[in-house]
Protein backbone atom coordinates (compact mmCIF):
# COMPACT_ATOMS: atom_id res chain seq x y z
CA UNK A 1 0.00 0.00 0.00
CA UNK A 2 1.49 3.63 -1.01
CA UNK A 3 1.30 5.97 1.63
CA UNK A 4 1.23 9.61 0.94
CA UNK A 5 4.87 9.92 2.04
CA UNK A 6 6.03 7.37 -0.44
CA UNK A 7 4.19 8.92 -3.38
CA UNK A 8 6.50 12.32 -2.35
CA UNK A 9 8.69 11.70 -5.94
CA UNK A 10 5.99 12.99 -8.23
CA UNK A 11 2.43 14.63 -7.96
CA UNK A 12 -0.61 14.62 -10.85
CA UNK A 13 -2.20 17.37 -12.69
CA UNK A 14 -5.04 17.46 -14.99
CA UNK A 15 -2.88 15.86 -17.71
CA UNK A 16 -1.25 13.01 -15.91
CA UNK A 17 1.19 11.86 -13.34
CA UNK A 18 4.10 13.77 -13.67
CA UNK A 19 7.96 12.59 -12.73
CA UNK A 20 10.80 14.67 -10.69
CA UNK A 21 12.56 16.20 -13.61
CA UNK A 22 8.97 16.99 -15.14
CA UNK A 23 8.19 18.68 -11.97
CA UNK A 24 11.47 20.89 -11.65
CA UNK A 25 10.37 21.79 -15.19
CA UNK A 26 6.79 22.69 -14.93
CA UNK A 27 7.67 24.70 -11.36
CA UNK A 28 8.98 27.33 -13.35
CA UNK A 29 5.13 27.86 -14.64
CA UNK A 30 3.25 30.17 -12.84
CA UNK A 31 0.26 27.92 -13.39
CA UNK A 32 2.01 25.28 -11.74
CA UNK A 33 4.00 26.68 -9.11
CA UNK A 34 4.93 23.69 -6.79
CA UNK A 35 5.64 24.78 -3.13
CA UNK A 36 5.20 22.09 -0.51
CA UNK A 37 1.79 21.48 1.10
CA UNK A 38 0.83 25.26 2.64
CA UNK A 39 -0.18 23.40 6.40
CA UNK A 40 0.87 20.59 8.03
CA UNK A 41 -1.03 18.81 10.83
CA UNK A 42 0.51 21.31 13.12
CA UNK A 43 1.54 24.56 11.55
CA UNK A 44 4.56 25.64 13.46
CA UNK A 45 4.42 28.97 12.78
CA UNK A 46 2.05 31.67 13.09
CA UNK A 47 2.98 33.85 10.88
CA UNK A 48 5.78 32.86 8.21
CA UNK A 49 6.15 33.34 4.20
CA UNK A 50 3.28 34.43 2.69
CA UNK A 51 2.49 32.62 -0.82
CA UNK A 52 0.79 33.44 -3.25
CA UNK A 53 -2.38 31.40 -4.68
CA UNK A 54 -0.72 29.76 -7.68
CA UNK A 55 2.51 28.42 -5.91
CA UNK A 56 0.73 26.93 -2.81
CA UNK A 57 0.04 22.90 -3.04
CA UNK A 58 -1.49 20.61 -0.60
CA UNK A 59 -2.00 16.65 -1.24
CA UNK A 60 -5.20 15.04 -1.78
CA UNK A 61 -4.75 11.40 -2.10
CA UNK A 62 -2.95 11.25 -5.90
CA UNK A 63 -3.43 15.01 -7.03
CA UNK A 64 -2.21 17.95 -5.97
CA UNK A 65 -4.28 21.07 -5.67
CA UNK A 66 -3.86 24.76 -3.77
CA UNK A 67 -5.32 24.04 -0.17
CA UNK A 68 -8.77 25.80 -0.84
CA UNK A 69 -11.28 24.17 -3.33
CA UNK A 70 -14.48 26.06 -4.73
CA UNK A 71 -17.55 24.48 -4.71
CA UNK A 72 -20.23 24.98 -7.36
CA UNK A 73 -23.59 24.29 -5.81
CA UNK A 74 -26.43 25.57 -7.46
CA UNK A 75 -30.07 25.53 -8.69
CA UNK A 76 -32.15 27.90 -10.22
CA UNK A 77 -33.67 30.75 -8.52
CA UNK A 78 -37.33 32.02 -8.53
CA UNK A 79 -36.75 34.15 -11.88
CA UNK A 80 -35.61 33.25 -14.72
CA UNK A 81 -31.54 33.65 -15.43
CA UNK A 82 -31.13 33.81 -11.48
CA UNK A 83 -28.82 31.11 -9.99
CA UNK A 84 -29.17 30.33 -6.33
CA UNK A 85 -26.98 28.29 -3.58
CA UNK A 86 -28.87 26.19 -0.63
CA UNK A 87 -28.92 29.04 1.52
CA UNK A 88 -30.60 32.25 -0.03
CA UNK A 89 -27.96 33.67 -1.70
CA UNK A 90 -28.51 34.39 -5.41
CA UNK A 91 -26.58 35.97 -8.29
CA UNK A 92 -26.92 35.79 -11.91
CA UNK A 93 -25.26 33.00 -14.83
CA UNK A 94 -22.82 35.45 -16.10
CA UNK A 95 -21.63 35.89 -12.40
CA UNK A 96 -21.61 32.65 -11.67
CA UNK A 97 -18.85 32.42 -14.65
CA UNK A 98 -16.95 35.36 -13.90
CA UNK A 99 -16.86 34.08 -9.83
CA UNK A 100 -14.99 30.52 -11.32
CA UNK A 101 -12.93 32.95 -13.71
CA UNK A 102 -11.93 34.64 -10.73
CA UNK A 103 -11.27 31.72 -8.80
CA UNK A 104 -8.65 29.61 -11.32
CA UNK A 105 -7.21 33.09 -12.02
CA UNK A 106 -6.42 33.38 -8.52
CA UNK A 107 -4.90 30.00 -7.83
CA UNK A 108 -8.11 27.53 -6.88
CA UNK A 109 -7.32 24.16 -9.17
CA UNK A 110 -9.69 21.65 -7.18
CA UNK A 111 -13.82 22.55 -8.95
CA UNK A 112 -16.37 20.63 -7.12
CA UNK A 113 -19.66 19.97 -8.81
CA UNK A 114 -22.48 17.42 -9.23
CA UNK A 115 -25.20 16.02 -11.79
CA UNK A 116 -27.59 16.78 -8.70
CA UNK A 117 -26.79 20.10 -8.58
CA UNK A 118 -29.66 21.87 -10.41
CA UNK A 119 -30.25 18.98 -11.21
CA UNK A 120 -27.67 19.48 -14.22
CA UNK A 121 -27.49 23.26 -13.48
CA UNK A 122 -24.50 23.23 -11.91
CA UNK A 123 -22.15 21.38 -14.04
CA UNK A 124 -23.45 23.06 -17.20
CA UNK A 125 -22.20 26.87 -15.68
CA UNK A 126 -18.80 25.20 -14.53
CA UNK A 127 -18.44 23.27 -17.85
CA UNK A 128 -19.12 26.57 -19.79
CA UNK A 129 -16.70 28.80 -17.53
CA UNK A 130 -13.91 26.33 -17.95
CA UNK A 131 -13.83 26.85 -21.37
CA UNK A 132 -10.03 27.43 -22.00
CA UNK A 133 -9.27 27.07 -18.43
CA UNK A 134 -9.63 23.01 -18.18
CA UNK A 135 -6.30 22.25 -18.15
CA UNK A 136 -5.42 24.37 -14.89
CA UNK A 137 -7.46 22.26 -12.76
CA UNK A 138 -8.62 19.65 -11.08
CA UNK A 139 -12.31 18.83 -12.20
CA UNK A 140 -14.59 16.79 -9.60
CA UNK A 141 -18.10 15.88 -10.19
CA UNK A 142 -20.10 13.47 -8.48
CA UNK A 143 -23.08 10.74 -9.51
CA UNK A 144 -25.62 8.21 -7.56
CA UNK A 145 -29.34 9.73 -7.77
CA UNK A 146 -31.88 8.79 -9.80
CA UNK A 147 -32.16 11.36 -12.16
CA UNK A 148 -34.19 11.38 -15.51
CA UNK A 149 -31.32 12.33 -18.02
CA UNK A 150 -33.65 13.84 -20.23
CA UNK A 151 -35.90 16.36 -17.73
CA UNK A 152 -33.80 16.51 -14.54
CA UNK A 153 -36.42 14.83 -12.40
CA UNK A 154 -35.65 13.27 -9.49
CA UNK A 155 -37.34 9.28 -9.61
CA UNK A 156 -38.74 7.32 -7.05
CA UNK A 157 -35.58 5.07 -6.84
CA UNK A 158 -33.37 7.61 -4.57
CA UNK A 159 -29.76 6.30 -5.88
CA UNK A 160 -29.27 4.60 -8.94
CA UNK A 161 -25.42 3.58 -9.16
CA UNK A 162 -25.90 0.42 -11.78
CA UNK A 163 -22.85 0.06 -13.78
CA UNK A 164 -25.33 1.07 -16.99
CA UNK A 165 -26.80 4.05 -15.36
CA UNK A 166 -22.98 5.18 -14.88
CA UNK A 167 -21.84 4.89 -18.22
CA UNK A 168 -24.70 6.56 -19.23
CA UNK A 169 -24.85 9.60 -16.57
CA UNK A 170 -20.52 10.06 -17.54
CA UNK A 171 -21.30 10.48 -21.17
CA UNK A 172 -23.97 13.27 -20.10
CA UNK A 173 -21.21 14.79 -17.44
CA UNK A 174 -18.79 14.99 -20.24
CA UNK A 175 -21.12 16.77 -22.78
CA UNK A 176 -22.27 19.19 -20.17
CA UNK A 177 -18.61 19.72 -18.43
CA UNK A 178 -17.47 20.15 -22.05
CA UNK A 179 -14.36 18.17 -21.84
CA UNK A 180 -12.68 15.13 -22.49
CA UNK A 181 -12.11 13.42 -18.88
CA UNK A 182 -13.72 14.44 -15.23
CA UNK A 183 -10.45 14.33 -12.97
CA UNK A 184 -11.85 12.59 -9.84
CA UNK A 185 -15.94 11.28 -10.36
CA UNK A 186 -17.48 10.61 -6.64
CA UNK A 187 -19.97 8.34 -6.01
CA UNK A 188 -22.56 10.67 -4.65
CA UNK A 189 -24.29 8.55 -1.82
CA UNK A 190 -23.97 4.75 -1.34
CA UNK A 191 -26.22 3.24 -3.31
CA UNK A 192 -27.83 0.35 -1.07
CA UNK A 193 -28.90 -1.99 -3.76
CA UNK A 194 -25.78 -2.17 -6.16
CA UNK A 195 -22.48 -3.96 -4.56
CA UNK A 196 -19.29 -1.48 -4.24
CA UNK A 197 -17.85 -3.56 -6.50
CA UNK A 198 -19.53 -3.24 -9.59
CA UNK A 199 -19.44 0.52 -8.95
CA UNK A 200 -15.60 0.34 -8.71
CA UNK A 201 -15.43 -1.86 -11.37
CA UNK A 202 -17.42 0.34 -13.44
CA UNK A 203 -15.71 3.24 -12.69
CA UNK A 204 -12.39 1.29 -13.05
CA UNK A 205 -13.13 0.80 -16.81
CA UNK A 206 -13.92 4.29 -17.28
CA UNK A 207 -10.50 4.98 -16.12
CA UNK A 208 -9.07 2.96 -18.34
CA UNK A 209 -10.84 4.03 -20.89
CA UNK A 210 -9.57 7.44 -20.28
CA UNK A 211 -13.01 8.94 -19.43
CA UNK A 212 -12.22 9.11 -15.59
CA UNK A 213 -8.95 9.81 -14.06
CA UNK A 214 -9.33 8.59 -10.43
CA UNK A 215 -12.68 8.10 -8.41
CA UNK A 216 -14.42 8.69 -5.10
CA UNK A 217 -17.36 8.49 -1.97
CA UNK A 218 -19.60 10.79 -0.75
CA UNK A 219 -20.56 9.94 2.96
CA UNK A 220 -19.71 6.03 2.80
CA UNK A 221 -19.81 3.48 5.39
CA UNK A 222 -16.13 2.59 6.51
CA UNK A 223 -16.69 -0.89 4.87
CA UNK A 224 -17.57 0.10 1.99
CA UNK A 225 -14.20 2.35 1.24
CA UNK A 226 -12.25 -0.69 1.92
CA UNK A 227 -14.41 -2.79 -0.80
CA UNK A 228 -13.89 -0.42 -3.19
CA UNK A 229 -10.16 0.03 -2.46
CA UNK A 230 -9.33 -3.67 -3.02
CA UNK A 231 -11.14 -3.50 -6.49
CA UNK A 232 -9.50 0.61 -8.02
CA UNK A 233 -7.44 2.34 -5.25
CA UNK A 234 -10.36 5.43 -3.65
CA UNK A 235 -8.84 8.66 -4.46
CA UNK A 236 -10.64 10.64 -2.51
CA UNK A 237 -13.70 10.76 0.45
CA UNK A 238 -15.95 13.49 0.46
CA UNK A 239 -17.36 14.07 3.70
CA UNK A 240 -19.09 17.42 5.67
CA UNK A 241 -16.29 18.49 8.24
CA UNK A 242 -16.18 21.40 10.01
CA UNK A 243 -15.46 23.01 13.47
CA UNK A 244 -19.57 22.48 13.76
CA UNK A 245 -19.16 19.16 12.58
CA UNK A 246 -16.40 16.65 13.67
CA UNK A 247 -17.88 13.43 12.78
CA UNK A 248 -15.27 12.14 10.32
CA UNK A 249 -12.67 12.28 12.87
CA UNK A 250 -13.96 9.02 14.74
CA UNK A 251 -13.60 6.98 11.71
CA UNK A 252 -13.51 8.57 8.22
CA UNK A 253 -10.13 10.26 8.92
CA UNK A 254 -8.08 7.19 10.01
CA UNK A 255 -8.89 5.42 7.55
CA UNK A 256 -8.26 7.85 4.75
CA UNK A 257 -4.49 8.09 6.57
CA UNK A 258 -4.41 4.28 6.39
CA UNK A 259 -4.85 4.03 3.23
CA UNK A 260 -3.74 7.30 1.40
CA UNK A 261 -6.89 8.67 0.80
CA UNK A 262 -7.77 12.30 0.14
CA UNK A 263 -10.19 13.96 1.74
CA UNK A 264 -11.99 17.01 1.17
CA UNK A 265 -14.67 18.78 3.50
CA UNK A 266 -17.90 19.73 2.31
CA UNK A 267 -19.87 22.00 3.66
CA UNK A 268 -16.51 23.58 5.87
CA UNK A 269 -17.89 26.84 7.17
CA UNK A 270 -20.86 24.97 8.92
CA UNK A 271 -23.43 26.29 6.39
CA UNK A 272 -22.40 30.34 7.35
CA UNK A 273 -22.28 29.35 10.86
CA UNK A 274 -19.00 30.11 11.38
CA UNK A 275 -18.46 32.60 8.65
CA UNK A 276 -20.34 34.84 11.58
CA UNK A 277 -23.76 35.21 9.29
CA UNK A 278 -25.96 33.36 11.36
CA UNK A 279 -27.40 34.74 14.84
CA UNK A 280 -28.96 33.62 17.70
CA UNK A 281 -32.32 35.63 15.98
CA UNK A 282 -31.67 34.27 12.76
CA UNK A 283 -34.83 32.09 11.08
CA UNK A 284 -34.96 30.45 7.90
CA UNK A 285 -37.65 29.40 5.69
CA UNK A 286 -37.84 26.71 2.57
CA UNK A 287 -35.60 26.64 0.11
CA UNK A 288 -33.39 27.46 2.55
CA UNK A 289 -31.64 24.33 3.63
CA UNK A 290 -31.09 25.33 7.08
CA UNK A 291 -34.87 26.10 7.42
CA UNK A 292 -35.19 22.09 7.50
CA UNK A 293 -31.72 21.12 10.17
CA UNK A 294 -31.74 20.64 13.53
CA UNK A 295 -29.10 22.58 13.96
CA UNK A 296 -30.51 26.19 13.15
CA UNK A 297 -33.71 25.74 14.74
CA UNK A 298 -34.70 28.80 16.73
CA UNK A 299 -34.16 26.23 19.79
CA UNK A 300 -30.52 25.23 19.07
CA UNK A 301 -29.30 28.44 17.48
CA UNK A 302 -28.36 30.09 21.09
CA UNK A 303 -26.32 27.22 21.96
CA UNK A 304 -24.95 27.03 18.52
CA UNK A 305 -23.83 30.39 18.28
CA UNK A 306 -21.75 30.27 20.97
CA UNK A 307 -19.00 28.75 18.44
CA UNK A 308 -20.15 31.54 15.51
CA UNK A 309 -18.50 33.93 19.03
CA UNK A 310 -15.94 31.64 19.49
CA UNK A 311 -14.73 31.61 16.17
CA UNK A 312 -15.34 35.69 15.70
CA UNK A 313 -12.74 36.10 19.12
CA UNK A 314 -10.25 34.50 17.20
CA UNK A 315 -10.64 35.54 13.81
CA UNK A 316 -9.94 39.37 15.73
CA UNK A 317 -6.87 37.54 17.66
CA UNK A 318 -5.40 36.50 14.16
CA UNK A 319 -6.20 39.47 12.35
CA UNK A 320 -7.96 37.45 10.20
CA UNK A 321 -11.82 36.47 9.29
CA UNK A 322 -14.58 33.79 10.62
CA UNK A 323 -14.05 31.98 7.78
CA UNK A 324 -10.23 31.82 7.35
CA UNK A 325 -10.00 31.21 10.94
CA UNK A 326 -12.55 28.26 10.32
CA UNK A 327 -10.86 26.91 7.01
CA UNK A 328 -7.51 27.49 8.49
CA UNK A 329 -8.68 25.18 11.43
CA UNK A 330 -9.27 21.70 8.65
CA UNK A 331 -6.59 22.73 6.79
CA UNK A 332 -4.27 22.45 10.26
CA UNK A 333 -5.93 18.94 10.78
CA UNK A 334 -4.19 16.87 7.97
CA UNK A 335 -1.89 17.88 5.10
CA UNK A 336 -4.14 15.93 2.99
CA UNK A 337 -7.86 17.58 3.48
CA UNK A 338 -9.03 20.50 0.96
CA UNK A 339 -12.07 22.21 1.74
CA UNK A 340 -14.55 23.47 -0.92
CA UNK A 341 -16.80 26.36 0.67
CA UNK A 342 -19.29 27.58 -1.89
CA UNK A 343 -19.97 31.46 -2.27
CA UNK A 344 -21.78 33.31 -4.81
CA UNK A 345 -19.87 36.31 -3.52
CA UNK A 346 -16.40 37.31 -4.90
CA UNK A 347 -15.18 39.22 -1.75
CA UNK A 348 -16.06 36.06 0.09
CA UNK A 349 -14.20 33.70 -2.63
CA UNK A 350 -11.44 35.77 -2.28
CA UNK A 351 -11.61 35.62 1.95
CA UNK A 352 -11.66 31.99 1.62
CA UNK A 353 -8.54 31.92 -0.48
CA UNK A 354 -6.68 33.80 2.39
CA UNK A 355 -7.25 30.84 4.38
CA UNK A 356 -4.20 29.32 2.71
CA UNK A 357 -1.90 32.20 4.27
CA UNK A 358 -2.79 31.76 8.23
CA UNK A 359 -1.13 29.83 10.60
CA UNK A 360 -1.30 28.40 14.05
CA UNK A 361 1.08 27.47 16.67
CA UNK A 362 0.77 24.52 18.36
CA UNK A 363 -0.16 25.98 21.23
CA UNK A 364 -2.89 27.64 19.79
CA UNK A 365 -4.10 24.64 18.22
CA UNK A 366 -3.99 22.86 21.40
CA UNK A 367 -5.94 26.15 23.37
CA UNK A 368 -8.81 26.74 20.24
CA UNK A 369 -9.16 22.60 20.13
CA UNK A 370 -9.69 23.01 23.99
CA UNK A 371 -12.53 26.08 23.19
CA UNK A 372 -14.21 23.74 20.90
CA UNK A 373 -14.17 20.85 22.78
CA UNK A 374 -16.13 22.62 25.57
CA UNK A 375 -18.94 23.60 23.04
CA UNK A 376 -21.95 21.35 23.06
CA UNK A 377 -23.57 21.60 19.68
CA UNK A 378 -27.69 20.94 19.29
CA UNK A 379 -29.34 19.33 17.00
CA UNK A 380 -28.67 16.73 14.69
CA UNK A 381 -26.33 17.33 11.76
CA UNK A 382 -28.91 16.68 9.09
CA UNK A 383 -32.67 15.75 8.50
CA UNK A 384 -33.66 12.19 8.59
CA UNK A 385 -34.24 11.54 5.25
CA UNK A 386 -30.74 13.03 4.39
CA UNK A 387 -28.85 11.70 7.02
CA UNK A 388 -30.10 8.19 6.57
CA UNK A 389 -27.91 8.36 2.98
CA UNK A 390 -25.00 8.47 4.96
CA UNK A 391 -22.28 5.72 6.42
CA UNK A 392 -23.81 3.32 4.15
CA UNK A 393 -22.54 -0.03 3.40
CA UNK A 394 -23.06 -1.21 -0.09
CA UNK A 395 -24.51 -4.83 -0.20
CA UNK A 396 -22.24 -8.04 -0.65
CA UNK A 397 -21.13 -9.17 -3.81
CA UNK A 398 -23.43 -10.62 -6.01
CA UNK A 399 -23.24 -14.55 -6.07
Amino acid sequence: MTSHADRSSSFSTSSGTVDAPRRRLLATAALLGVAPGLLSACANAATTTTPTASGARRRLGPLEVFPVGLGCQWRPGATPGVVADSYSSAFDRPAAIRLIHEAVERGVTLIDTAEAYGPFLSEDIVGEALQGRRDRVVLETKFGFDIDRATGQRLPGGRNSRPEHIRAVVEDQLRRLRTDRIDVLIQHRVDPNVPIEEVAGTLKDLIVAGKLRHYGLSEPGLQTVRRAHAVHPVAVIQNEYSMLWRGPEAGVLPLCEELGIGFVCWSPLGMGLLAGGVSRDSRFTPPDFRAISARFAPEALPANVALADLVRDWAQRKNATSSQVALAWLLSRKPWIVPIPGTTNAAHLRENIGAAELRFTPGELAELDAALGAIRIQGERLPPAVAVMSGVEAPPPRR
